[in-house]
């Protein structure tokens, strides 16, 4: 017989272990056999004592017990944690190539709730987000050693949601050698990670496929430059392809066919990267910090793509309202001149009033509580908006939202009144989630964080 304490769960509770739901909250359980101590495993039963699934225990957080198996278990060892990291590499090998640089383990989706691993190149980087976790750390290091043989890891449990665990944040090497910057290679392309100083681990593998979903839009934009491809006779007398301009002059530029790309909240500018890969004529690359914009222009720099990209440090709110303005302002004076009015154009313009042909939003988390939803909307309608103004007749807005607790319907209907209100309409060419290596647990609404949508958009007055 099992001398592992137990919960009892309350008769009148949803089934939500039952389909497939991780974990258990204080207000769910009806009593408590044994003396478990926080960390420690518990045996989960319903109200007749019918054993499903075994936890482990934290009353001094609102996630009172998180499951691990659906069964017996006696202690979280190494050969636990053996077992279930050799599942989690397994699914990346699969979906992703032998050794690819991506989320090793995501959590609860990999059956280990609260360990979280990143693998850039030879060096793990872990955030323990769990009291469960942290007291089988010796177990799951020597696991992740002997799985994975990596050069070193690194600890990045340097984020507030400890506090919620009675833990407190802590970073550092726990083994091996680990240099602050590691080069990984993503779609093809060259990115620099800094493992210690990053944003989370240092990098975010989540967006990895939707990245690759920009291609088909930064292509084929020449012809609104009166740019066509001709049958010309070249110097060896074989008759070739070539862009000619409206006035009959060859184009020379390589990438003529490219769109204009504005880039907000590039963080270490990856989505700049995929869209030089993939053509673009010209990227704005913008984020409010000048740390951020210093790796995005090594990568920039490593990938040989310097020559197309500028880098604002500006903020995104800021800096497209500051754009709309500026259109704003100059289509007042050409309306002006249309209808024969007198126009001091001895008056300089007081904004850039630019536009592009593909704006790329993809910011922080606005929402991290309940509360704070409606100012998130807030937000992610103005920045929508805006952009949409800002957007070529026929453009393209790739949007995204990393906030939980604003669920994809009420993302979608956000944007939908940005479109309302700037006098668009807009066609859905994507809607997607986390990439591969971040799997979904069916029924748990929890880890469907990310939402990302590309959208065509046109003026309502010109349908």
């Amino acid at each position: 017989m099992s001398t592992q304490a137990s919960i009892w769960l309350n008769k009148g509770r949803r089934a939500r272990i039952e389909e497939g739901h991780p974990w258990i909250y204080a207000g769910e359980i009806a009593k408590t056999e044994g003396e478990p101590e926080p960390g420690q495993l518990v045996e989960v039963r319903d109200h007749r004592g019918l054993m499903l699934a075994t936890g482990y225990w934290n009353p001094a957080s609102q996630i009172t017990v998180r499951i691990v198996a659906y069964g017996p278990l006696e202690s979280l060892d190494t050969g636990f944690f053996r077992k279930r990291l050799m599942h989690a590499s397994a699914h990346r090998t699969r979906f992703l190539g032998d050794g690819a640089s991506c989320r090793l383990v995501y959590g609860e989706a990999d059956f280990l709730p609260g360990l979280v691993v990143d693998r850039f190149n030879d060096v793990l980087v872990v955030q323990v987000l769990s009291l469960g976790m942290e007291k089988a750390k010796e177990a799951w290091l020597a696991a992740l050693i002997e799985v994975f043989a990596p050069r070193g890891i690194y600890e990045r449990s340097d984020v507030g949601v400890r506090t919620l665990e009675g833990l407190e944040e802590r970073t550092g090497i726990l083994y091996g050698e680990c240099p602050r910057y590691a080069e990984i290679i993503e779609n093809g392309l060259k990115v620099q990670v800094d493992i210690e100083g990053g944003q989370k681990t240092g990098y975010f593998f989540d967006q990895r496929e939707n990245r690759a979903a920009i291609e088909p839009l930064i292509r084929g934009w020449g012809a609104r430059s009166g740019i066509t491809l001709q049958e010309k006779e070249s110097e060896d007398g074989v008759n070739k392809l070539v862009p000619v301009n409206a006035n009959g002059g060859m184009v020379t530029f390589p990438y003529w066919d490219g769109a204009t790309v504005l880039e907000c909240f590039a963080h270490t500018g990856s989505f700049t990267l995929h869209a030089c890969k993939y053509g673009a004529k010209k990227v704005t690359c913008l984020d409010i910090s000048e740390h951020a914009l210093q790796t995005a222009r090594h990568n920039a720099e490593i990938n040989g793509y310097t020559d197309r990209v500028e880098f604002v440090a500006a903020d995104a709110f800021e800096y497209l309202r500051q754009q709309v303005a500026g259109r704003d302002e100059r289509q007042v004076r050409a309306n002006a001149k249309l209808s024969g009015a007198k126009v001091d154009t001895s008056k300089p313009l007081s904004t850039e009033g630019r536009t592009w042909d593909v704006i790329i939003l993809d910011p922080p988390a606005f929402a991290k509580t309940k509360r704070a939803v409606e100012g998130a909307c807030r937000g992610y309608k103005d920045i929508n908006l805006q952009a949409m103004k800002l957007l070529n007749e026929g453009g393209y807005l790739v949007t995204a939202s990393c906030s939980y607790h604003v669920r994809p319907e009420l993302f979608l209907e956000t944007i939908q009144e940005a479109a309302k209100d700037a006098g668009k309409i807009i066609r859905r060419i994507e809607w997607r989630g986390a990439g591969k290596d971040h799997p979904q647990l069916a029924g748990v609404e929890e880890g469907h964080y990310l939402k990302f949508g590309i959208f065509e958009v046109r003026t309502r007055k010109e349908l």
